[in-house]
């Protein structure tokens, strides 16, 4: 089975978050953190890169399509949905870490919010199978901790390695995702959790393909990275982080 990991394109907070990079902290990710929002959008440059990538993927043999239930990666997978014809699943795990909360202030206490509900997820993409979202929405708490987003991560990889040990050896299946949880499942598919000095870095849209191949013993994969972060859909001034 062939895994493409897909980062979203560009929100609303990551074009936040930029605006304050080149400054020192502290006081920038304070004015970051009062400044972001629980559930951003893309924004137009994000939707951009989403139709880039959608282009990209066309005539692509991807037989299933899978996004976290987060605004901005449910957007960034719509273009490919087209180009591919193919329905995508809602896999809340997929989520980035944190989940869905807002935090205004680096010492503040974090205020959860439910995400997107079935129903809000069936008006704006009547497409998607969105199974296990329920109209409370789908995340319960405040802000995840590292540690969680890491366990979150191991169970991940270990439905991957049982999907891929079910699938035929070429098929082809794409997620869209969120830059730390992607960082997290590629070092838990590589047993590097818990992990630190290493990081997996993804633009946005940025393109991982991890290979799963059959062993001789029954039921053991090998695990082969073949590239990481490829942004040849976009141009250099679309690039962002």
């Amino acid at each position: 089975m062939i895994l493409y990991l897909i980062r979203h394109g560009q929100s609303s907070n990551n074009l936040l978050a930029e605006q304050f990079k080149d400054l020192p902290r502290p006081y920038p990710f304070e004015t970051y953190m009062k400044q972001r929002v629980a559930e951003p959008p893309l924004t137009k440059l994000g939707e951009h890169q989403a139709e880039r990538l959608g282009s990209y993927v066309k005539g692509m043999a991807i037989s299933r399509l899978y996004c976290s239930p987060m605004l901005r990666t449910m957007q960034t997978i719509r273009p490919l949905a087209e180009s591919l014809g193919c329905n995508p699943a809602v896999w809340i795990e997929l989520h980035e870490h944190g989940g869905v909360f807002h935090r205004p202030g680096a010492d503040a206490q974090a205020v959860g919010h439910p995400g997107l509900s079935r129903s809000e997820m069936s008006e704006m993409f009547p497409n998607y199978r969105s199974d296990g979202i329920g109209e409370n929405g789908w995340w319960q708490g405040g802000e995840e901790d590292l540690a969680s987003c890491h366990a979150r991560a191991v169970r991940v990889a270990e439905e991957l390695q049982r999907m891929a040990c079910e699938s035929e050896e070429d098929e082809s299946i794409a997620a869209v995702s969120h830059g730390t949880f992607m960082d997290s499942l590629l070092k838990a598919l590589l047993g590097r959790l818990p992990g630190h000095g290493l990081y997996f870095n993804h633009h946005n849209t940025g393109v991982t393909r991890v290979d799963f191949s059959p062993t001789r013993m029954p039921g053991m994969l090998t695990v082969t990275v073949r590239y990481t972060n490829r942004v040849t859909h976009l141009p250099d001034e679309h690039m962002t982080y």
